[in-house]
């Protein structure tokens, strides 16, 4: 698996990313934190020390920036990924060796939970240290570009409907299946049939609607141009973009809408039980090939903390 990063500062020659390349959370955020926790070691490596490119190549496609603009961001981005290599992964790899400990044992649905929040808390500590760097590439957009964003999300809202409606649920259940089996398996090695069908099951029975998830993409797409219209062209001070920024991050992390906080609440204690009742399911050959996962994990990161890039 390869990413392009030989990205030139003309926009003429800039190549575009995919349409299946979009972040969950705000780009650069999401590839930031999340390049620590990717289930392919070798991956891993690649994707973190790539991490700015693809975030910036992420930016580009939605606001087509400047060769200015793309010189100030990328600048920016190494900094962040540099305080990310020397802050946080010291922090990631002492979250791999408590849950290495945890895994020979059986667990619970509130434990995984325990350790999802935990995750939430550190995509939150990355999201505040790169407030300022968001203000400032706030403060250089356009009124142009804010447009050239909203195309943008209305193009990928298409495409997700059209996808949508050429996916039956049979088809959609199926894609999840595989998605799931391949992490479970990514970290335990092979299941067996009984194993599987804890997955299968717990999938059917899951509240999980795609429906709901896309209403709440279009929510924070209106919210990030919102809250981005008053800051483009610095007509806001760095303190109250910053601020502006703050709110924006917490609500895409934190959604306001109390009935999607408590779908999201029941999802992810789904998710907790679905997590519980297979890790119970278990050989100790397989917890055993779980530890070594996680070993090879802290491993990469201890290799990724030590280099300078």
């Amino acid at each position: 698996m390869k990413f392009p990063v030989n990205f030139g500062l003309l926009k003429k020659n800039k190549a575009r990313p995919g349409r299946r390349f979009q972040p969950r959370i705000i780009g650069v955020l999401s590839l930031l934190a999340m390049a620590g926790v990717l289930q392919a070691c070798s991956v891993m490596k690649l994707a973190y020390n790539q991490a700015p490119d693809l975030a910036y190549w992420y930016l580009d496609a939605h606001l087509d920036l400047t060769g200015e603009q793309s010189l100030r961001l990328k600048a920016s981005l190494n900094q962040l990924l540099a305080w990310h290599r020397q802050t946080q992964l010291p922090v990631y790899i002492t979250a791999l060796q408590q849950f290495q400990q945890q895994l020979p044992s059986d667990t619970t649905a509130a434990a995984a939970c325990a350790v999802t929040a935990d995750v939430r808390g550190k995509l939150g500590t990355v999201a505040q240290q790169a407030e300022p760097l968001a203000a400032g590439l706030a403060a250089m957009l356009n009124p142009g570009q804010l447009r050239h964003m909203e195309q943008k999300f209305a193009k990928t809202n298409a495409e997700a409907q059209d996808e949508e409606r050429d996916d039956s649920r049979k088809i959609r259940q199926s894609k999840r299946y595989r998605k799931a089996l391949s992490r479970a398996e990514s970290l335990y090695g092979p299941l067996d049939e009984p194993q599987r069908a804890v997955i299968a099951r717990r999938l059917e029975q899951s509240r999980f609607d795609i429906r709901v998830l896309f209403a709440e993409r279009q929510r924070r797409q209106r919210d990030t141009l919102q809250t981005l219209q008053p800051l483009a062209s610095s007509q806001a001070s760095p303190a109250q973009a910053q601020a502006a920024l703050r709110g924006l991050i917490e609500r895409t992390l934190n959604p306001p809408d109390p009935a999607y906080r408590t779908y999201l609440d029941e999802l992810s204690q789904e998710n907790c039980q679905s997590f519980a009742e297979l890790h119970n399911s278990t050989t100790p050959a397989q917890r055993s090939k779980a530890v070594e996962t996680l070993k090879g994990y802290e491993q990469d990161l201890r290799i990724l903390n030590a280099s300078k890039s």
